[in-house]
């Protein structure tokens, strides 16, 4: 599957590109996706596609970074899917939307998060993409870049303005981001 010899992955080296890659991609589907369960499943759901399709790559980094862009994109659908459903529910069941005080910091916490969260979803994708993959899926700029098709320099450009209109959305005093 990796290399680039004609020969077949060995059970070995697909266990290694798991074991490697799922923290990866688990955090990624993780923040834009919004459920544990959901972002467990996408993983999956690409590790499947790639030995499925029986994908051929130069070298283990290559196959890591096609499997982040699946999670990805699979994670981005997963969400507007999710959010379209939200509405329609919301629309036609007129929701109770308020949250229960479980206590004033865990409260501040998780308005603070939400705010976020919702800051996050208004960014433009080039601009949350790149945010989520260096905040919250840890890759540095040379693996966004690679993973994106960009260059380093527009990556670390993008995050810089993703940051900056986050900051501008949620203003200063989100003390309890996490």
């Amino acid at each position: 599957m990796f290399l680039s010899k004609g020969r077949p992955t060995t059970a070995a080296e697909f266990r290694r590109l798991y074991e490697t890659a799922f923290p990866i991609l688990f955090r990624v589907a993780l923040r834009i996706a919004g459920s544990e369960e959901a972002a467990e499943d996408l993983c999956q759901e690409a590790f499947f596609r790639l030995h499925e399709k029986e994908m051929v790559f130069p070298n283990m980094d290559e196959a890591k970074y096609w499997l982040i862009r699946v999670v990805k994109n699979g994670a981005l659908n997963y969400a507007k899917r999710k959010e379209r459903e939200r509405k329609a529910y919301q629309k036609a069941f007129r929701e109770d939307r308020r949250v229960q005080e479980t206590g004033e910091d865990a409260l501040l916490k998780k308005e603070t998060r939400q705010e976020v969260q919702a800051a996050l979803v208004k960014l433009p994708d080039n601009l949350k993409t790149v945010l989520v993959l260096k905040e919250y899926g840890e890759l540095n700029y040379k693996e966004i870049g690679k993973t994106l098709g960009i260059s380093e320099g527009n990556v670390k450009v993008r995050v810089f303005r993703a940051r900056e209109r986050l900051a501008s959305m949620i203003g200063k005093d989100g003390t309890h981001v996490s």
